[in-house]
Formats: structure tokens, sequence, C-alpha cells
């Protein structure tokens, strides 16, 4: 695989890259969980890929107002050179009609490591400095979160679970050590969301082990009040949904916040070791994870 050009993909050329690569993927062609009419698995096609960049573009973009550039605004749909490379975890309303790829209510996308070697980079090395963090561990496999996005009446308990069977399930096939990525507050104030920064800062800070600074000219501070000024439950109250998950299962995060213009969001950085899990989550989703893969 060659490396990636920093530029901007045309979604018929991303489609043609992605045709070919789908012919031997063999995790594709697995269910990886199931909960009621809810299905996750990693899309088979470009067809299924392009859906879920459709899925994007309404979350994204004509729900919370992210910037459209001419190529979002002509197809309908988030696209970046990303996407050739990415494994994409989809989660289906199989009581909808119609073909699979119209059935597609939420997406993960996912780098691995060895990938994003190939590929120039992981898409968070733009915000925070996570080269320096997979210097530190050449013995580890680290996997890249990102693009996560579910459509508002899809948005409960059961999909959070559905999507986090598929990524056990991926991470134990890949033999994964750390899970890392951007999660997002809403808006470009870090000001307006001062209480749940400060309580991350904190109290969510990684270890000197696994920190990760923001890249300098795009750092902005996230200790914003004092600690005797901020109370757990509004704080958490006032989280996004992603981050407290990601809290559960015991995700810490980097130092700084950044602003995100193009999607109108102030990002944190989430760093999850999969030994440091919380011990209730492993069982729970190791023991779903391999009813449906090895």
């Amino acid at each position: 695989m060659q490396a990636l050009p920093n530029r901007e993909v045309h979604p018929a050329a991303v489609t043609a890259m992605l045709a070919e690569r789908f012919a031997d993927d063999a995790l594709s062609a697995d269910t990886l969980g199931r909960i009621g009419a809810l299905e996750v698995r990693l899309a088979r096609d470009a067809a299924e890929v392009a859906a879920a960049q459709e899925v994007r573009y309404r979350v994204f973009y004509e729900e919370l107002g992210a910037t459209q550039a001419g190529i979002e605004a002509a197809t309908g749909r988030d696209v970046d050179r990303f996407d050739e490379v990415c494994d994409h975890l989809l989660v289906f309303d199989t009581s909808l009609p119609g073909p699979d790829h119209r059935r597609i209510v939420g997406t993960y996308r996912l780098l691995r490591q060895e990938i994003a070697t190939e590929a120039g980079g992981f898409y968070s090395e733009g915000e925070f400095e996570l080269k320096r963090l997979v210097a530190r561990h050449p013995g580890q496999r680290f996997l890249e979160l990102g693009r996560s996005c579910v459509l508002p009446q899809y948005r409960s308990k059961r999909t959070i679970e559905i999507l986090w069977q598929g990524i056990w399930a991926y991470i134990n096939h890949y033999r994964i050590g750390v899970m890392t990525g951007c999660a997002s507050f809403h808006g470009t104030v870090p000001a307006a969301h001062a209480e749940a920064l400060s309580y991350l800062a904190h109290n969510c800070r990684a270890s000197l082990e696994w920190d990760v600074r923001a890249v300098s000219g795009r750092y902005c501070p996230m200790d914003l009040m004092p600690v005797e000024a901020i109370g757990m439950r509004s704080a958490l109250a006032a989280m996004p949904p992603l981050i407290k998950g990601y809290l559960r299962v015991g995700a810490k995060v980097g130092d700084g916040c950044v602003i995100d213009h193009q999607f109108g969001t102030v990002d944190v950085f989430i760093v999850m070791p999969v030994q440091q899990i919380a011990a209730r989550y492993v069982s729970y989703y190791s023991g779903e994870a391999e009813r449906f893969a090895a």
C-alpha cells in the first residue's frame, strides 16, 4: 500500500479504491454482534462504505452543522483520505426494509497501527501527539477509533452496547493492545464545557506512561475550574454519551483539548490500554465477542 498524500479524496475515487480491498477481507464476512433487530459487522463492499459516509453526513453536516466543502455538499457524503484504508464498523437495523446498505443506523471507523504506518499516519495526529505515544510502546498494537456517529432515533444504551460488541470482537481478532481516538463536545468554545472539561482534567487524566498532549499551536487548556467548584454529577451529565461510555470502561484522557473548526467541536484525546479496561466489561464483552468471532 502506498502512503496517501495529505489531500481530500473524491468519493468516487474512494469507492474505486475500496473495491479491491474487500475481495479478501475475511473478517468482513462475519457478524460480530447482535441485540434484537440490531446487528454489527464490518462493511463488506464499497456500497456499504458509501452508505456509512451518508449516515456521517446526515449527523455531522445536516444535524450538527459541520462546514461543508464542495464535495460534501455535492455528494451528501462525509469523505476523507482515511476512508479507503480504514475498516468501517456498521450497525444495521435488520427490521428496516431494503438492502443492507440502506439499513445502516450507526458507524465507527477503525484504523489499525500497521495500516496507519503504511498510509502516512493516524487521523488524530493532526490534533494530538499520538506518534510519540506509539513510539513509547513499541510492543503494543494500536487501534484508532474515529468518526463515531449514530442516527438520532438509535441513540440508546442498546446501540452503544452492540457497537462495543463489534469493537471487542475486532480487537480480539487483531490482538489490539491499545485503543485511542478523539471524542468531541459540540461547539468551538471550550469555556462552554468548563465543568465537564475540568472534571476530565482533574479526575480522568492518563498516567504519565500513557499521556498524550495536544499538538503545539492547537493546545487549549481543559482545567478551566478549580476542583472544589466541580460537581461530579453535573459534570458527567454535561458530557456527550460517547465520552461517558469511554469513561465507564476505564478510558483516560490526554493533556489539553483542540478546537476543530470544520466539524464545530472541541476534541479531547481518549486512550484505552486494553489490559486496563474495567474487568466487568472485559468479562461481558469478551463473552459476547466469542459468540461471533474468533
